[in-house]
């Protein structure tokens, strides 16, 4: 057995572990993004007649191919509680508005046999133009764009070109450019306070280097609903920080510290300052001090050592620090919902909300996979402008 085979069958566990537990459900999840199953599975025959029209009159063999489907979808919803038909009107309802109620309303019409075209125009004279019936054989699948385009405020007009949604209903974007706002002025605030923080840490004396690392790790050591929590008794209107400042004469009525922006980035860096600590640290740690020295025997004032010397020295550290709390904190959920209020959630309290509450997992999905493209598209960018090998972590 050579060397390189041996190295392959060791890792090969691990490798198989991952893919089994970490690649192959993350991957299922986002497929759901582009999947189309809901209307297939429940209008087999309706969109198998469908796929040979011509878009023009609606041929009699549609209509009965739609009541024979929702009869059956019927049968199966009775007998099992699958619901499917609920699911292929709320897909449709996306494609044309109203669906949601006349796809049940159909199915109930005509869940006796007998004249199925004149039972289905008596339920809305819509089934007699085409755009019911397209909205369907959009629907057909088995992938579709409709979620990752709506994810990003567009969808497809009635000739299938890509357009943008309305302004007022336009909300995906804007919700994209907060998150990335309330994740970089977290980095910032992280970076302002972390540098002179790691910079303290690496010219401590000994004895007490231990302890001050010990103070930045401890938010490592604490639950984040601890922590959370914790901020919300502090920064309430009864809370410690309004009753100090009150008791200390500053105030004469309580600041509104809760539910805001304010608190989402205050608890952000409470949380993330480590991971802007430790790789500056570690950095700091390496440098060659004797460049420093030689500056300042050459004259160099000690502002112009800094600026000219060890900051320029230090940038791998802050790069590495502000990559890793900046990417963290665009998948920030808990925080937010708890300390902020409705204009201060970030994608990830979206995604929740589709998969836990709407039971929308395709869009849960979609928004995913737009989130997972702004942190692809943030490490993309910071590996072309500063370059991995660059970079020195602990």
């Amino acid at each position: 057995m050579t060397p390189r085979r041996g190295a392959v069958l060791l890792v090969a566990p691990l490798l198989l572990s991952l893919l089994i537990g970490f690649v192959a459900p993350i991957g299922a999840f986002l497929w759901r993004a582009v999947a189309d199953v809901e209307v297939p599975s429940v209008l087999p025959r309706t969109l198998a007649v469908l796929r040979s029209w011509d878009g023009a009159a609606i041929p009699d063999a549609a209509f009965a191919a739609l009541a024979e489907d929702l009869r059956e979808a019927r049968a199966r919803d009775t007998e099992t509680g699958a619901g499917g038909i609920a699911r292929a009107a709320a897909r449709l309802n996306a494609e044309h508005p109203g669906m949601r109620s006349l796809l049940p309303a159909t199915g109930r019409r005509v869940a006796q046999t007998g004249d199925d075209r004149s039972r289905i125009l008596s339920v809305s004279e819509e089934w007699a133009t085409p755009a019911p019936w397209r909205a369907i054989e959009r629907a057909g699948g088995p992938v579709t764009d409709f979620r990752l385009l709506a994810a990003l405020d567009l969808g497809r007009d009635g000739a299938g070109a890509i357009v943008a949604v309305p302004r007022d209903a336009a909300i995906w974007r804007g919700i994209l450019g907060r998150t990335l706002g309330i994740s970089a002025s977290a980095t910032i605030l992280c970076l302002i306070l972390g540098y002179p923080l790691a910079w303290l840490i690496a010219v401590a004396p000994a004895r007490a280097q231990p302890w001050l690392l010990g103070g930045v790790l401890l938010p490592f050591w604490t639950s984040l609903i601890v922590r959370t929590a914790a901020w919300m008794v502090l920064l309430q209107k009864e809370g410690i920080v309004n009753a100090a400042l009150i008791g200390a004469g500053m105030l004469d009525r309580p600041l509104p510290l809760l539910l805001n922006r304010f608190a989402v980035l205050v608890a952000m860096v409470h949380i993330l300052l480590p991971f802007m600590v430790l790789p500056i640290l570690a950095v700091v740690r390496e440098m060659d001090w004797r460049l420093a020295r030689a500056a300042a025997s050459l004259g160099a004032a000690p502002s112009r050592v800094f600026f000219r010397v060890l900051l320029p020295l230090s940038l791998p550290g802050v790069g590495a620090g502000c990559l890793l709390v900046f990417v963290q904190a665009l998948g920030f959920y808990v925080t937010p919902a708890l300390l902020g209020g409705p204009n201060d959630q970030m994608l990830s309290w979206f995604i929740g909300f589709y998969a836990n509450r709407t039971v929308d997992w395709g869009m849960a999905a979609a928004l995913s996979v737009l989130l997972l493209a702004a942190v692809a598209a943030v490490i993309g960018l910071y590996g072309r402008l500063v370059g991995f090998d660059k970079v020195k972590t602990a």
